[in-house]
């Protein structure tokens, strides 16, 4: 895994400063979805920067009264029980829009977006937060603090911070009480060269939305390339610049 060095520049502190504490706007637009499972990585082959991981998410196809993606999602990682304390981790929120001209209500999954240029790698100390070579940002909890900087530097408000000590953790997501965490893409899958997309892609598919797709991004033959290539889609947020790797559509 390529970590991103340990030590602060200036400028980074300087974009951290002007993002703090911003949060998700409405600056969100339009939609499709598709099936197939992404390509994946064979487990010998080194992660590589050919290979760009994204996922596009297409609202017009996301039920209102589904949280299969957040159940899923909650299972594969071993995440708290849904209804239990505000505090209790979340890698995937459910978020309703609502269009404040025509009164049109939207719903998406949010979760970690993964940057091009992620604010959180920016300000962690440690180097704990990082961005590997095939786009996916992840968290060493060997070496996280548990300072938060990450969490007030996410513009989405996509990290948590776990409060209580962890009980039944997957042996393929490690977790720890006093340290951060987020979507990272179901990267053992990746890893492990199962072939298969994340746990949400698949619940989603399997409730017969089809509102989730995933792979690699710089590959024109995977289902997230040939989707997009369907219509227009936008990053959350545009105007950060980040480059997200996470794609929305119809909203």
């Amino acid at each position: 895994m390529n970590a991103r060095p340990r030590t602060l520049a200036s400028a980074a502190r300087r974009r951290f400063l002007v993002r703090t504490g911003i949060v998700v706007g409405a600056a969100l637009v339009p939609g499709l979805a598709a099936v197939p499972v992404a390509r994946s990585r064979e487990p010998h082959e080194p992660v590589s920067g050919e290979v760009r991981y994204a996922m596009l998410v297409d609202s017009a196809r996301c039920a209102r009264d589904c949280d299969a993606c957040v159940r899923a999602c909650d299972d594969e990682h071993g995440l708290e029980p849904l209804h239990g304390p505000a505090t209790d981790p979340r890698w995937i929120h459910k978020v309703t829009l609502r269009d404040r001209a025509t009164g049109r209500i939207s719903t998406l999954p949010l979760m970690c977006q993964h940057c091009a240029d992620p604010p959180c790698v920016d300000v962690c100390p440690t180097g704990a937060s990082f961005r590997r070579a095939d786009g996916i940002v992840l968290v060493d909890k060997h070496t996280c603090i548990g300072c938060r900087y990450c969490v007030m530097a996410c513009p989405f408000q996509a990290r948590a911070f776990v409060h209580e000590a962890v009980a039944n953790p997957r042996p393929w997501s490690p977790r720890g009480k006093g340290t951060v965490e987020s979507c990272n893409l179901c990267v053992h899958r990746i890893d492990a060269g199962e072939g298969r997309d994340p746990a949400c892609v698949e619940a989603c598919a399997a409730t017969g939305h089809h509102a989730l797709v995933f792979g690699d991004l710089n590959d024109p033959e995977s289902p997230v390339a040939k989707a997009l290539a369907e219509g227009p889609s936008a990053e959350l947020r545009p105007d950060f610049g980040l480059d997200t790797g996470v794609r929305y559509r119809n909203l």
